[in-house]
């Protein structure tokens, strides 16, 4: 999220190397810092940080593959010609000082968002002000919009688990870690299956239903045609549909977050083939 809002105050475009670029829209954003590059250190260098002393499992196995996965993210960027080598730097060290500051407030945080009464409150209003201001660029690009997608399912994913908690249903485990990781089993592994399978469904279904809704809502709201403000220019002249834009992927996404969260495990539960310490992990 704040590499997002770093692109568009630093503006440097993407390289330009003589390659044909496969994601034409995203080409069209500024590259400083590589965003991948973030994601590729702080997600699987946190789960290995929180998960090496909570399961059992070799740490040096963890390590590594921590590594080639940063590793894989960063060379791809550069092949798909998306990001330099500098830009690539940036992202890590960025992420790297990020993950330094905030792993040490993360264990107390997570307590205050899961049991305190204004915690939705609180996640609701600081993900839109993230989204109101959002750094403005000297041009259209799809930057805020993934913003707005990467905050919004953060905010429905927090407010799904506060639900589950205040709900009784998330409960700390009986054990003390570490814990030992469950294979699955040919019954378990079916009912994975399945459950990726309904989940997968669920999510499409959510993101048609509320991005219809949502986009039709927001347009009648503003006075305009959806039709006619969906096959406008993008612009930031368009005012009209940046708002629309941010608006229902907003309501969109956090909609799936807390779905995700909440929902679906409730229904896979109903459907007796939930993930038996999905309400434990805590």
């Amino acid at each position: 999220m704040p590499g997002q809002g770093f692109k568009d105050v630093i503006r440097w475009p993407r390289p330009g190397y003589p390659v044909k670029k496969l994601q034409e829209k995203w080409a069209i954003e500024y590259g400083m810092p590589s965003t991948h590059a973030m994601v590729g250190v702080s997600i699987p260098f946190s789960v290995l940080y929180y998960t090496m002393d909570r399961y059992q499992y070799p740490v040096h196995l963890g390590t590594i593959i921590a590594i080639l996965w940063c590793t894989l993210i960063c060379v791809s960027r550069v092949y798909l010609g998306m990001h330099s080598v500098l830009d690539i730097a940036a992202g890590l060290l960025l992420s790297s000082g990020l993950l330094v500051v905030l792993i040490p407030i993360v264990d107390k945080l997570d307590g205050v968002l899961l049991t305190e009464s204004y915690s939705p409150v609180l996640v609701i209003t600081v993900s839109i002000l993230v989204i109101v201001f959002h750094p403005n660029a000297d041009k259209w690009t799809p930057t805020r919009g993934d913003t707005t997608m990467i905050v919004s399912v953060c905010a429905g994913i927090l407010a799904g688990s506060w639900t589950n908690y205040q709900l009784g249903n998330m409960v700390a485990s009986t054990q003390s870690p570490p814990y030992e990781i469950i294979w699955p089993s040919i019954e378990l592994l079916g009912c994975t299956i399945l459950r990726t399978i309904l989940g997968f469904c669920g999510v499409l279904a959510t993101r048609a239903i509320a991005k219809s809704v949502s986009y039709a809502f927001v347009c009648a709201l503003l006075g305009k045609d959806k039709n006619e403000l969906r096959n406008s220019e993008d612009s930031l002249d368009n005012k009209n549909k940046i708002i629309v834009e941010l608006s229902y992927k907003y309501f969109t996404y956090g909609l799936i977050g807390f779905n995700t969260t909440y929902v679906f495990p409730n229904v896979f539960s109903l459907l007796k083939i939930n993930r038996l310490t999905y309400y434990t992990e805590i």
